[in-house]
């Protein structure tokens, strides 16, 4: 893992620092109801040590930086790509020193700022199997839940050679350290990672939580039907998995899942409501209850028919 982390960071380097590279082109925006919300001015700021969070108002996107580049988790809707850049100059970074970009699932609001994000930085991107391979095409895979909703609602720009990492893998840009924890569910893609951040001697887990809801297509059915098996003992084991993490720290995909908001609203001397070590458990917990309550609307109705 370490040779890996030595070549990202070389060959990435290499890319950034091309002469006569131009400033971030942005992708056509993606329509949606709710796009203009989250996509709504957000102020960078710091949540400890060298994690950052550079999102728009109701979209993940996380900065680690380091003398050696940085690491960015998610490029929120194509027309947040320039919100983000932005956010990172404002902090004193530069895009162009982002090494690797990490995806959380392949949906047009994480992952359709990444393509303009990869082109002005050189990155490597990195997903989950699932994750990768739906980036690559620029649409959800069609074991999707939302698969169904069709290319033109689900539809963002691609990005080719998407590296694949395994459940449990770390990767490295210099000394930051990044894990996958493989959380299929919402997509099957679907990833969580998990880093540490530290302050002088203080060092605190952080997790950047992807979505743990049912929410589908109106014909998918996570309890299964004829086309697919049942997702409920998979979709259970990431809860479980989100729930054990270590976990100081929880940022989601969307920051209203972690009430990131109202958090940061309480920060004051001595005390910061962003550190909670049973923030991951009350996440998980939550997204159990929801389950149950989809698998329960699932179980009253009738009988889907086999796939034809």
């Amino acid at each position: 893992m370490k040779c890996w982390g030595v070549l990202l960071a070389v060959v990435s380097s290499v890319a950034a620092a091309a002469p006569g590279k131009p400033g971030l082109q942005a992708d056509p925006p993606k329509a949606c109801d709710a796009c203009a919300e989250w996509n709504g001015p957000r102020t960078p700021f710091r949540v400890f040590g060298n994690t950052y969070f550079v999102g728009p108002a109701g979209l993940g996107s996380v900065l680690v930086t380091s003398d050696h580049g940085l690491i960015l988790l998610d490029g929120g809707l194509a027309q947040s790509a320039p919100v983000i850049d932005a956010n990172i100059r404002q902090l004193g970074f530069r895009t162009e020193d982002v090494r690797l970009i990490v995806n959380s699932h392949a949906h047009y609001d994480h992952a359709g700022g990444i393509a303009a994000l990869q082109r002005v930085s050189g990155a490597t991107v990195a997903a989950s199997a699932s994750g990768a391979a739906a980036i690559e095409r620029g649409q959800p895979t069609d074991d999707d839940p939302q698969f169904a909703f069709g290319p033109g609602p689900n539809g963002f720009p691609s990005v080719k050679r998407v590296r694949v990492v395994k459940d449990g893998e770390t990767l490295r840009v210099g000394d930051l350290a990044i894990t996958a924890h493989l959380t299929p569910g919402h997509t099957p893609g679907s990833t969580t990672w998990t880093w540490r951040s530290c302050e002088e001697k203080r060092c605190l887990d952080i997790v950047y939580a992807d979505s743990l809801n049912a929410v589908s297509a109106p014909s998918f059915r996570f309890s299964g039907d004829g086309s697919h098996p049942s997702l409920e003992a998979s979709f259970r084991r990431s809860i479980a998995t989100v729930g054990a993490l270590p976990c100081d720290i929880l940022l989601a995909v969307h920051p209203a899942f972690a009430n990131m908001d109202e958090k940061v609203a309480g920060r004051k001397d001595g005390v910061d409501p962003m550190v909670d070590p049973q923030a991951c458990r009350t996440y998980a917990a939550d997204a159990a209850k929801r389950l149950d309550e989809r698998l329960r609307a699932e179980s009253s109705l009738p009988a889907a028919p086999p796939k034809q």
